[in-house]
Order: C-alpha cells, then sequence, then structure tokens
C-alpha cells in the first residue's frame, strides 16, 4: 500500500501552500519525521525505538560514555536480540536521530536528543492522575521562562481547565457520593498544578509588553482557575446534603454510605455468591396496580357513558352560533337630568346661574362632584363633542361655563365650599375677573382631604 500524497489529502484545486495553518507543520518536517521513525509500526517495536534511544541518551554524564562504539551498545543491550538491535540502530540513524562518526561510535544527534527530552518529560508526567495538567503547566513555565511563551500553549492549558471543571460539575450533578469524592481527591491532586499556573499567569500579566492575545488567554486561563477555586466549596455542599440522607443501619455505627462502598470494592464473582440464595423469581402477575389505578378502571368498566365516550371518535354534530348578547349600556340619568336642568339657562333672556346654584341639587358630595366634571367637560368640549347619544346631547348644549379663582361658602350636599363662577347662554357671559382659574370643590365632610370618588350615578334619583 502506497502512502497518499499531502496534495491527496486536500480538496481538488487547493495546494499546500493555499493553507495557512500547514505552514508551521511543514516547516517542522524534520522534527515530525523524527516522531514518525520513533512511533511507526508495532507496539513492541515503537518500545524497543524508544528503549535503545533513551538508554543511549540517559546513560552516562561524561564525554566518553556520549559515545557508543559498537560493542559497547551490544554489551549494554545484551538482553535484545543482536539482529533487532541493528535493525534499530540503522533506522534511528538513517531518520538522522543518531550520528556516526569517523571513530564508528554512536552518539545523539541534536534532533533525537530534543526528541528524547520530549517524550522523557511527558512520561516523566504518566505517573500522575492528570498528566496534562501538570505537563501543560511545566510546558508553561518553561516557554515563559525562555520568552518563547505562545497563544497555543496557554490555550491547550485553558482547554484541559474547561475539562476539569466539567468534570467536576457533572460529578456534581450526578448526587453520587463516590464520584464527588473522587473529582475532589482529584482536584486536590491538582491543586499544585493550579497555584504553580497562577503563579506563571501573575509574572505574565505583569509584563507591560505583553502580546494582546496572550493577555487576553491569560486572563481567560485566571477566570478558569478561579472557577476550579471555588469547586471545592461546591464538593463540600454536595457532601453536606448526602450527609443529611445517609441512613445509619440500627445503633451499629455502619451507614449506608459504607455498605456501599464495601459492594463497590467487591468482585462480581463474590457479588455472586453473596446474593445467592438471597434473590427469588417475581412471581407471575397478570395485573399489578394500586388501588387508584384499579378505581379508575372500575369506573370505566361500570359507567355506560364512560365506555361510550371513550368508543365515541367521531365529531360532535354542527350547531348554530349562540346569538352575541347586547353589551350593558352604562346608565346615564344622571346626566340626562342635569341636562335637563341646564337646558333652560341657554336662553339669552334668562340671567346666568352661579355655580353653586348648578351643581348643588341633592345627592350628596358625590353627585355634586361628577356635575362639576360634566361642567368642565362642557367648558373644555367645543366642537370636539359626539355625534348623538347623551353625552353628545350634553357637550352640544349652548351655555357657556365660566370658573372664577375666588371660592365661595356653599355648606350644601356636604360642600363646603367651592370655586366661584357662572353658567350662562353662549356669548351672554360678563367679562371673567381673571382667566382660567383653578376649579376647586371642598367637602364639608373632609375639608383637608382629597374629593371623595362619586357613586354610581344610577344611584342617583331621575
Amino acid at each position: 500500500m502506497t502512502e497518499a500524497r499531502l496534495d491527496e489529502l486536500l480538496a481538488p484545486g487547493v495546494v499546500p501552500d493555499d493553507v495557512p495553518e500547514l505552514a508551521p507543520l511543514l516547516a517542522a518536517r524534520p522534527l515530525l519525521a523524527a516522531f514518525s521513525t520513533l512511533f511507526h509500526g508495532s507496539e513492541a517495536e515503537i518500545l524497543m525505538r524508544l528503549l535503545v534511544l533513551r538508554e543511549m541518551g540517559q546513560t552516562g554524564h561524561d564525554a566518553e560514555a556520549r559515545r557508543w562504539a559498537p560493542d559497547s551498545l551490544r554489551q549494554h543491550f545484551a538482553y535484545l536480540d543482536p539482529i533487532k538491535l541493528e535493525t534499530v540502530l540503522r533506522r534511528l540513524r538513517g531518520n538522522h536521530l543518531l550520528d556516526i562518526g569517523e571513530d564508528n561510535c554512536y552518539t545523539l544527534s541534536d534532533l533525537g536528543r530534543n526528541t528524547v527530552a520530549a517524550v522523557g518529560m511527558l512520561v516523566s508526567f504518566s505517573a500522575e492522575e492528570d498528566l496534562e495538567l501538570g505537563f501543560l503547566t511545566a510546558q508553561l513555565a518553561g516557554l515563559q521562562a525562555v520568552g518563547n511563551l505562545s497563544a497555543d500553549a496557554l490555550g491547550h492549558l485553558l482547554g484541559k481547565l474547561h475539562d476539569l471543571a466539567w468534570h467536576f460539575e457533572e460529578a456534581i450533578a450526578s448526587g453520587s457520593e463516590f464520584r464527588i469524592l473522587d473529582a475532589r481527591r482529584r482536584l486536590s491532586a491538582n491543586a499544585r498544578w493550579i497555584t504553580r499556573g497562577t503563579e506563571a499567569l501573575q509574572q505574565l500579566l505583569a509584563d507591560p509588553e505583553v502580546d494582546f492575545e496572550l493577555a487576553r488567554i491569560a486572563q481567560r486561563v485566571g477566570l478558569a482557575q478561579s472557577r476550579l477555586a471555588r469547586v471545592d466549596a461546591a464538593f463540600q455542599r454536595a457532601l453536606n446534603k448526602i450527609e443529611a440522607q445517609r441512613v445509619t443501619l440500627g445503633g451499629s455505627g455502619i451507614s449506608s454510605s459504607d455498605v456501599a462502598g464495601w459492594l463497590r470494592g467487591l468482585k462480581a464473582a463474590e457479588l455472586a455468591t453473596l446474593l445467592a440464595g438471597s434473590l427469588s423469581p417475581a412471581p407471575e402477575l397478570a395485573l399489578l396496580a394500586g388501588g387508584h389505578e384499579i378505581l379508575d378502571r372500575a369506573e370505566l368498566a361500570l359507567s355506560e357513558e364512560a365506555r361510550q365516550l371513550d368508543a365515541e371518535t367521531a365529531l360532535p354534530p354542527a350547531e348554530e352560533a349562540p346569538s352575541r348578547q347586547q353589551p350593558e349600556q352604562e346608565d346615564l340619568r344622571l346626566l340626562e337630568h342635569f341636562s335637563q336642568r341646564l337646558a333652560p339657562l341657554a336662553d339669552p333672556a334668562l340671567p346666568p346661574a352661579s355655580l353653586a346654584q348648578v351643581v348643588a341639587g341633592g345627592g350628596g358630595f358625590a353627585a355634586a362632584s361628577y356635575r362639576l366634571s360634566l361642567l368642565a367637560l362642557l367648558a373644555d368640549g367645543g366642537d370636539s363633542s359626539p355625534a348623538d347619544g347623551p353625552i353628545g346631547g350634553f357637550m352640544k348644549l349652548p351655555l357657556d361655563v365660566r370658573f372664577d379663582a375666588t371660592q365661595a361658602p356653599v355648606h350644601e350636599d356636604e360642600i363646603a365650599t367651592m370655586s366661584t363662577g357662572l353658567v350662562g347662554a353662549r356669548g351672554h357671559l360678563p367679562p371673567a375677573p381673571q382667566a382660567d382659574p383653578q376649579t376647586t370643590l371642598q367637602s364639608a365632610a373632609e375639608p383637608s382631604g382629597l374629593p371623595r370618588p362619586p357613586h354610581n350615578p344610577s344611584t342617583e334619583p331621575a
């Protein structure tokens, strides 16, 4: 099977130079070829190449020990097959991971030493439960120390922090005590990496000349770390809720959590042995229902109407739509009665009447307030009155209404004082002493408060 070329993997008409994301990978082809050499083939072959390369890079500290004669290599790797060892050395040398000098001695090339260092650093974190966070934090600190920190390194760290936060939130949402305890232990194991990452970020953000993109991602990393720092309190709250629901088995001091933990520690065969004889087959029941379900079924079986409603699926027959009822009309008898009282004043031969004479007329303070509001409506109506109806007829009365600024005592219909003014035929009122005064109506029962609202006019005698 032939290997596919890069241009064959791209869309038709697209060349590798048209993809900016490929540029850093194409520039690192020698390094990628070195990793391809190490990790190509079966697992046994990969382990043998890594073993040879790491041993050649880690053994010895003096200059002589860094150069390996063929006999020294065969003696050091006496536990390997000599032919397989020669195959591994030839492959590593052919892909520039090993160099061979004029003295026929092997030594690690610069590319090989960098590869061994990268693999060794990653393997050193494999004993950690979350090797990614420790490796990424160490990588962040190292790149920052040499002044080569990139946005990609910060982005990888940010992604790992989001994964941890999601895992912890899932554990809390599950309500499982064991998952919460496991997540809390995992958080404690990563606490030192979170602390070191925070210190590295503080140093980065303290630099006033830091790149804007790096500062933006660093702030997001800081927020994610703060979010993780608050998770421990959420763990404690969830555990407190579980503690409140824990059941103790009698006076033994053993709780349901202890029993669940003990059962989780048993193997499948031990669980099967423990349950042997404890479980019996369930009886075959034709119906398993509670009292409410039985009553519902009995009602359906005994009620002829219920059976018919359950069986009938046809639409009901058509019928005439109900006639629309005439809406209730407002009782305007008090308005009509007041219109009849004002109609004689439209005669120019009669003198104008005072407001006190027109407003006071029985019915108490509420009716008097209603009549005063009608006079204000009449004064402001003009040509904007309705075309017909009792209200339109009232507003079309040929009357003028004038309110003066002074007040006069009334002492009738629960009215203490009210504004002076005149009501007379249109165009026949004497000149006003002051234009546009404020109308007032003071109740005798409530001399210092607001007037009481008018009651329903329907209660006023016609």
